[in-house]
């Protein structure tokens, strides 16, 4: 199924007299949780629905732990989650504190699977 996408217009912020111009924005079509994936998963399997529940209710606090601890989470068909920062430029080493830091995320790296998936998509303009 195509992944569906509209238009929107930005400005240049390098330049801002510049006129706009429109780009392709992906939307989503709707939201899948933890509880559907469970149910998804339990049909392709032997495994009940709540055991899929249990295991991905487990994934999420075990992947945080080692995001925590300053690990990365491999989870090799789906790809890489590792803690990423941001921070104030200091002048010494000394200086760099944790309150220095101003901005946490969450890095993904698709695995090699996810990253050709993402190659074969096709696009279909919503109306």
């Amino acid at each position: 199924m195509p992944v569906k996408f509209t238009t929107v217009s930005k400005k240049n912020p390098q330049d801002l007299t510049a006129p706009e111009k429109y780009y392709a924005n992906a939307i989503g079509d709707g939201e899948v949780g933890i509880e559907k994936l469970a149910k998804l998963i339990s049909q392709n399997c032997t495994v009940t629905e709540a055991d899929c529940l249990a295991v991905l209710a487990s994934l999420e606090r075990q992947m945080m732990n080692q995001l925590e601890d300053g690990r990365i989470v491999r989870l090799e068909k789906i790809g890489t989650f590792q803690i990423g920062i941001s921070s104030k430029g200091l002048e010494t080493q000394d200086e760099v504190t944790s309150s220095a830091i101003t901005k946490t995320r969450l890095r993904f790296r698709p695995s090699k699977t996810l990253r050709t998936f993402l190659k074969t998509l096709s696009f279909n303009k919503a109306a």
